[in-house]
């Protein structure tokens, strides 16, 4: 298979539904002319025009609200935030609106709107530029939350988003678009809802999704190398619907969990996987279940500092080697 960037991956994915289904468009700022922030769209305007690439005005609330008109009528928009902190200026559009519409309407209207962008720290961006909302929008029953970590989960997800007929807001990572990994050249989906076991392991389970599952591989190779403890590295992949059964299992074999995530630790998703481990799993449990996340505060502007607020392999290997 041929490596490809996870920038690329999210292109190929966008051009391929695209040419698939003639109701998918994709908007945002900057995504046509100017080729995206991060140039996740680059080359997508020549190639289909501006019916089916549109620039939108720097207006979220303005541009999220029609885009989910509009797939109240049949459209499948993706649309683009330059970052999801920017969410939170058309957080009615995004929560309250797009979960409830197929409810009230009884099933019968459905809203496929995906809505795409970066939610990370670790870019000296300053703390309103630097939000991770998984957690916020999960707790939203109809909303489905993805956070691809590979440029194979990255292709895979957004086709499977883009074919969902319910919300779907997908989280990437500015730190991620640049890396590599490799990609079929085949059509392929990933189902939502699957989580993946990027290590097997024996010792201890680690769960992860986003740019922490980069970290979580680093932390079982020292534990490997340096304390002969072998890691298993759980991808949950997607946030809701949240493959409980992936988790359990993984638990059980291994009988400890450490939960890793740049969310911050209050209201978090891992207080929300920590509570399922033990609710199903905890006579398989030999030690508490530990938590790494981001330092429960706004995040740092500085560079030389930034990098202290985020979970890192060292604190995953400190956590693990507590409960060993």
């Amino acid at each position: 298979m041929p490596e490809i960037s996870y920038r690329q991956a999210i292109k190929d994915a966008l051009a391929e539904e695209i040419e698939r289904d003639e109701n998918v468009v994709v908007i945002g700022e900057e995504v046509a002319q100017y080729n995206g922030a991060y140039k996740v769209t680059e080359g997508l305007l020549e190639r289909y025009g501006p019916k089916r690439i549109v620039d939108a005005p720097i207006s979220e609330a303005g541009f999220i609200g029609m885009g989910i008109g509009a797939s109240m009528l049949g459209v499948r928009p993706v649309m683009e935030l330059m970052f999801w902190s920017f969410a939170y200026v058309a957080w009615d559009q995004i929560i309250n609106n797009a979960s409830s519409v197929r409810y009230m309407s009884g099933g019968l209207i459905n809203v496929p709107i995906v809505i795409r962008g970066p939610a990370n720290g670790g870019t000296n961006v300053g703390a309103t530029h630097s939000h991770t909302p998984e957690n916020l929008i999960a707790n939203m029953p109809g909303l489905k939350v993805v956070c691809p970590a590979t440029p194979y989960d990255a292709k895979g997800l957004m086709k499977s988003a883009i074919r969902d007929n319910d919300p779907v807001y997908v989280m990437e990572s500015t730190l991620l678009y640049g890396t590599t990994g490799e990609v079929p050249e085949e059509e392929y989906v990933i189902p939502l809802g699957k989580a993946d076991i990027k290590r097997e392991g024996t010792d201890v389970t680690i769960v992860c999704h986003g740019p922490s599952v980069s970290v979580a591989m680093t932390a079982a190779q020292i534990l490997k190398e340096e304390h002969d403890i072998d890691a298993e590295v759980l991808d949950l992949r997607s946030i809701r619907p949240l493959d409980e059964e992936a988790i359990i299992t993984s638990v059980k074999k291994t009988n400890r969990a450490v939960l890793v995530e740049e969310n911050r630790p209050f209201c978090g998703v891992d207080a929300q996987i920590a509570y399922t481990i033990q609710n199903k799993a905890f006579d398989y449990l030999d030690a508490p279940i530990q938590r790494v996340s981001t330092i429960d505060a706004p995040a740092i502007y500085s560079p030389a500092v930034e990098p202290e607020q985020l979970p890192k392999a060292a604190n995953v290997v400190e956590k693990v080697l507590s409960i060993m």
